[in-house]
């Protein structure tokens, strides 16, 4: 989405998920069993640098995408640093996204179509560096870094035992199209393939002269709750339009079945990526 970015020094107001990660890194640090933990020792023990800790505890910049699972690992935290980072990410999307990430993490099924770019969800992080300074050309380097930080942290739900089912229909353009340079393309079709061998991932491509269709012009993410209630969001320019009304949401899963079936398989559209992959290379 290419209206992501970084909200500086967190979310503001009474719950603020980045300034409770920093404090609870620092408490936890300090309140440590054995003895109250350096920096520095914390830092050895969680494979990172005095550094990174300090930027962390003191809400300077991003945090590291495998630091809370360490962080987790560590304390014996069951799962509240990952979770207090999951909320400090989708914090720092706007706020017309905020609803649209919040889905997307509780999701039991996702099915995606993209007529333009690789999906956020498997962006590589130079693709995705593309994509946004292309849209961008004015932001900074923290912006920037901060864009592709919460972007591949998104990839955090495509792990785990309770990772969702993914569908992905592009449009054969998408692979085509190199919005950045031949090597960087070519590392984001192999992500592709890589991530089409998941187990809960499909990825089919829908050949440019399939007929035309409900959902050509915009990207279109349907969002499926563990209640099974499915969500539409449409995104267009810097915005995401959010469609929960039955009719609106049964003609949208109509249209998508419509994309699959006339979608190339799984297989096939593997081999035309890796055909793709081959005139890059």
């Amino acid at each position: 989405m290419s209206g992501e970015k970084s909200a500086p020094g967190g979310a503001q107001g009474a719950h603020d998920p980045r300034r409770m990660f920093a404090e609870e890194c620092r408490s936890a640090r300090e309140l440590y069993p054995s003895r109250p933990l350096s920096q520095s020792q914390l830092a050895k023990m969680a494979r990172t640098s005095k550094s990174t800790i300090s930027r962390v505890e003191t809400c300077s910049g991003p945090i590291p995408v495998d630091l809370p699972a360490l962080l987790d690992e560590v304390f014996a935290t069951d799962g509240k640093f990952k979770r207090l980072y999951e909320e400090a990410v989708a914090q720092s999307f706007p706020t017309l996204y905020r609803r649209r990430m919040s889905l997307e993490r509780s999701a039991v099924v996702i099915r995606e179509w993209s007529p333009t770019i690789v999906p956020g969800l498997f962006q590589t992080p130079d693709y995705a560096r593309a994509v946004f300074t292309g849209g961008a050309p004015r932001a900074s380097g923290e912006e920037v870094s901060a864009f592709v930080t919460n972007r591949s942290a998104r990839r955090a739900i495509l792990d785990g035992d309770s990772a969702p089912d993914v569908h992905v229909v592009l449009c054969e353009s998408v692979i085509r199209r190199c919005l950045c340079p031949p090597e960087v393309m070519h590392r984001q079709l192999a992500g592709l393939l890589k991530d089409g061998e998941r187990p809960t991932v499909r990825i089919q491509v829908l050949p440019l002269d399939a007929p035309a269709h409900l959902l050509a012009d915009w990207p279109v993410t349907l969002l499926t709750s563990p209640s099974y209630a499915t969500t539409v969001c449409v995104e267009n320019y810097r915005t995401v339009g959010i469609v929960d009304d039955p009719d609106g949401v049964r003609t949208a899963l109509r249209a998508y079945d419509e994309l699959t079936s006339e979608a190339l398989s799984a297989r096939d559209s593997a081999r035309l990526i890796a055909q793709q992959m081959e005139t890059l290379s």
